[in-house]
């Protein structure tokens, strides 16, 4: 059943992908270039609904929340590769597979070089485990831990500074 789960959300999450316009080339660079919000304004969107839907179903019980470490030194250097990719190829990971289900071609090279990426990585993981993904590993955390507060006291305030945000992309005509 949790397969059907997957498939229905995954679903509704590429529908709304393609509805909010966050699978065209141009929105994709329009954020990179800090042009365009549309896709910042959908990302932060769906941050909110997660901490909102996560947060709500742990205090439910229905869920146990499953905190993966921060590690530095794997974050700072994923996140870099991650942006090159999406600079070079104008794709992240859920607008490629987005994309390729319009039929739009050029986003196959974007889902070709993220699997590669992926072999790559799965070469180089015992090696990593050894370097890389030791630096700086603070634990499993989360920002409600770090700041010694119920988790309802950072999602409020996160979720009107983000209505703030909007408020001003929306005056800067973004």
């Amino acid at each position: 059943m949790d397969l059907w789960y997957g498939l229905a959300t995954g679903a509704l999450f590429g529908v709304l992908l393609q509805r909010c316009e966050v699978l065209r080339y141009d929105r994709q660079l329009g954020a990179l270039r800090l042009r365009d919000m549309t896709i910042v304004k959908f990302m932060l969107t769906t941050v909110v609904v997660g901490m909102i839907g996560v947060y709500g179903l742990l205090d439910l019980g229905l869920v146990k929340l499953s905190v993966k470490p921060a590690v530095l030194g794997g974050n700072i250097i994923g996140g870099l590769i991650f942006g090159l990719g999406w600079g070079l190829v104008g794709y992240c990971p859920g607008t490629a597979a987005g994309a390729l289900g319009e039929g739009r071609l050029d986003a196959f090279w974007a889902i070709l070089g993220m699997i590669v990426g992926a072999a790559l990585y799965a070469e180089a993981y015992p090696r990593l485990l050894e370097t890389v993904l030791t630096w700086g590993d603070l634990g499993k955390l989360t920002l409600p831990q770090v700041l010694g507060m119920n988790h309802w006291l950072v999602i409020g305030p996160f979720a009107v500074l983000v209505i703030l945000i909007f408020r001003l992309f929306e005056r800067l005509r973004l």
